[in-house]
C-alpha cells in the first residue's frame, strides 16, 4: 500500500513529517553508532572500513526476484492472477482454503515467505491441507484496464475449481477483496479470516486517509489520474514502494545502516537479502483498478458505509454470517486495529463466532513475522480447521511441533 492510497487523523501532516524525520535521524545515528562499535570490536583497519562500505553498497543494490518456498503447482493463469495449489495431492475431506495475498506492488509470495516464515505452512499444519493461494500478477499493456469485477471473477473461478465452498483468508488488500467477495457470495464461504485488512478506512490513527486527503484536495483525483497516465495506464510498483518508505522512513534507514553494522554477519546479510528481494521487487497495478480503490474505498469509504457497488450489485456486509477471524497489529501504522475490528458488528455473524486476535507486530509482520505466525495464525487456523471437517470428524489433525521439524519430501516447486 502506498502513500497515495492511504486515512486523516489526529496529527497534522506537518507534525507527522517532523516526527518521521526525527525518527529517521535517530535510526541513522543508532545504526552508525552500532557500526563504529563493531569496527572497534574487530580492531578493523582503514582499508577494512572501505571494504565494508563496498560490500554494503553491493549488497544493498543487488536484487533478485523473490520465489515461493513450499512445493506448489499452478492451476491456472488468468492474466491478472494465477492460482497456486499447495495441497500436495491431499484428498483429506476438509473444506478447501483459499488465500488472497496483499496486492500492493509486491510479489504475493509473502504468504510463503520462507521455510520458517510461511503463512501457507501454518494453514497446512493446522489441518487445512487443501490450501490454495492466488498469486497476483503485475499489470501489463494487456491487463492495464482490469477492473474490480475482473478480480472478483478470478476469485469466482478459483472457488469453482475448489468445489464451490471455501475458507477465505485475506491479507491487507486481499482482506478487503475477500470481504467484498464474501458479501457477494455468502453461501460459498465457510469462514472468513482477514489480517491487517482495512474495512473502515477512516477510523484509528492510520496513514491512508491523511495522505489521500493531502494529495486529493477537495476530493480531486487529478494527481492519481496523472500518475496512471504517466505509467501508460498502470500505477507503477515503484510508486508503491516509495510510498511505504515515506510513511515510515526510519524503518528503511534503520534497515540499511544495520546492514552496514552487521556486514560481517552472514546470517544477518542473508536475512537482509531475503527481505529486500521481496520488498524491492515491484509489480505494477492496473490503472483502472487502482483509481477505483482510491475513489471508492480510500477516499469515500463506501465499503463500511454500505454504498459500495460492484458489478451492479450493492456490497451488503450484513449478508456475511459465517464465522469471522480478525487479526490486527498493535504497531500497524498502515491498518490500525480499529480498521480491522470494523468488520465486527457490520456483518450478521453471531458475536460468539467473531474471533479477534491482537499481535504486537507492524503491518508486514502480521503476514510473515514469527510471533504472528506461531501465536496467532496457528491457533486461528486450527479453529478454522475444526469448522472445516466434511463429516464432523477429524480427517486431518494439526501437526505437532515434532512433526513440523521432520524433513519434508522434496518436490520440485513452481517458480
Amino acid at each position: 500500500m502506498d502513500v497515495s492510497m492511504l486515512p486523516t487523523h489526529a496529527r497534522p501532516a506537518g507534525a507527522a513529517l517532523v516526527d518521521d524525520g526525527l525518527a529517521a535521524w535517530t535510526a541513522a545515528m543508532h545504526g552508525l553508532t552500532d557500526y563504529w562499535s563493531s569496527v572497534v570490536r574487530r580492531g578493523a583497519m582503514p582499508w577494512t572500513v572501505a571494504d565494508d562500505v563496498f560490500r554494503w553498497v553491493s549488497t544493498a543494490t543487488n536484487r533478485e526476484r523473490p520465489t515461493w518456498t513450499l512445493p506448489n503447482e499452478i492451476v491456472f493463469d488468468a492474466g491478472i492472477a494465477r492460482l497456486r495449489d499447495f495441497s500436495q495431492g491431499s484428498t483429506d475431506r476438509v473444506v478447501p482454503t483459499l488465500v488472497l495475498p496483499p496486492q500492493a506492488g509486491h510479489d504475493s509470495c509473502i504468504v510463503d515467505y520462507s521455510a520458517e516464515q510461511s503463512q501457507v505452512r501454518e494453514i497446512r499444519d493446522a489441518g487445512l491441507t487443501r490450501v490454495f493461494s492466488l498469486d497476483w500478477l503485475g499489470a501489463t499493456p494487456q491487463t492495464k484496464d482490469a477492473r474490480v469485477e475482473d478480480y472478483i471473477a478470478v476469485v469466482d473461478r478459483a472457488v469453482e475449481h475448489l468445489g464451490g465452498r471455501v475458507n477465505l483468508v485475506g491479507d491487507c488488500q486481499g482482506g478487503w477483496l475477500a470481504t467484498i467477495w464474501a458479501a457477494l457470495r455468502p453461501q460459498q464461504v465457510n469462514t472468513l479470516t482477514i489480517g491487517g485488512a482495512p474495512i473502515d478506512f477512516r477510523v484509528g490513527d492510520g496513514a491512508i486517509a491523511k495522505w489521500v486527503d493531502a494529495c486529493a484536495p477537495g476530493g480531486s483525483l487529478a494527481m492519481y489520474e496523472q500518475l496512471v497516465r504517466s505509467g501508460g495506464g498502470v500505477f507503477k510498483g515503484e510508486h508503491m514502494i516509495n510510498g511505504f518508505i515515506l510513511i515510515g522512513p526510519q524503518n528503511e534507514i534503520g534497515r540499511q545502516v544495520q546492514l552496514l553494522a552487521n556486514i560481517d554477519d552472514p546470517a544477518h546479510v542473508a536475512r537482509y537479502r531475503e527481505f529486500e528481494d521481496w520488498f524491492k521487487h515491484t509489480q505494477d497495478i492496473p490503472g483502472a483498478f487502482y483509481l477505483w480503490i482510491v475513489k471508492h474505498l480510500f477516499r469515500d469509504n463506501e465499503l463500511i458505509r454500505g454504498e459500495l457497488v460492484v458489478g451492479g450489485e450493492r456490497v451488503d456486509l450484513r449478508r456475511i454470517a459465517c464465522p469471522l477471524y480478525l487479526l490486527a497489529g498493535t504497531k500497524d501504522h498502515i491498518t490500525p486495529p480499529e480498521q480491522v475490528w470494523a468488520l465486527d458488528g457490520a456483518t450478521s455473524t453471531p458475536r460468539a463466532d467473531v474471533h479477534r486476535s491482537l499481535c504486537t507486530a507492524g503491518h508486514l509482520g502480521l503476514f510473515m513475522g514469527r510471533e504472528a505466525l506461531r501465536d496467532h495464525w496457528r491457533p486461528m487456523m486450527a479453529s478454522v480447521a475444526e469448522r472445516s471437517r466434511a463429516d464432523g470428524r477429524a480427517h486431518a489433525r494439526p501437526r505437532t511441533a515434532a512433526q513440523r521439524r521432520r524433513p519434508r519430501r522434496e518436490v520440485v516447486k513452481a517458480a
